[in-house]
């Protein structure tokens, strides 16, 4: 009952708190969008793109989504629920699944789908398993299935803290500054 209890606040009460205390974080730093002029021509031309960044840097990434119009892969694990009703907030959908796990083909279709229909869609190329900062080529295949460019973005922050100890997650303090950055890869 308890366990039940325990969920039942995370997925319905702590998502908008969630989302609220990235706003309050975002009002009190000083944010700058730094993408290569590439980059924003292809968002100005109303083309579409694979967006990766790193498991441990997607605290701020909503904020990174400048367009509108996304789509996050977020795993079918019951924490992933979690997370999609926090992009949810942000008016980011999300397409449940992973490359490595039974159901694997239904979300690389809808990631095709969405593609074609106009969506960014974001993936973390190294996962929650890791290992850390190594991409597994399931991004490279997307890529060269759809004819979409794969643009790496990250945040950084002039002062931080560790958001979860032990992990790579990163917090911005208040009233520092964060950027977010893209570029376009050689192909």
């Amino acid at each position: 009952m308890l366990k039940k209890l325990k969920y039942l606040v995370m997925l319905n009460l702590l998502p908008p708190l969630i989302y609220l205390f990235l706003l309050l974080l975002k009002m009190t730093s000083r944010v700058e969008h730094i993408y290569s002029p590439h980059f924003q021509g292809m968002w100005d031309r109303g083309e579409n793109l694979i967006v990766c960044f790193w498991h441990g840097r997607l605290l701020m990434m909503p904020f990174g989504n400048r367009r509108g119009k996304g789509k996050v892969l977020i795993s079918r694990h019951r924490d992933g629920e979690f997370i999609a009703r926090v992009m949810g907030y942000f008016q980011l959908g999300a397409i449940r699944g992973s490359y490595r796990k039974e159901g694997s083909v239904s979300s690389l279709r809808e990631i095709i789908t969405d593609l074609r229909n106009g969506y960014d869609v974001a993936i973390t190329p190294d996962g929650p398993k890791g290992p850390r900062y190594k991409v597994k080529k399931g991004i490279v295949e997307l890529a060269k299935l759809t004819g979409k460019a794969i643009v790496p973005v990250s945040y950084s922050a002039g002062k931080k803290k560790l958001f979860i100890p032990g992990t790579a997650s990163l917090l911005p303090t208040h009233f520092q500054g964060y950027c977010f950055s893209g570029a376009i890869p050689s192909m």
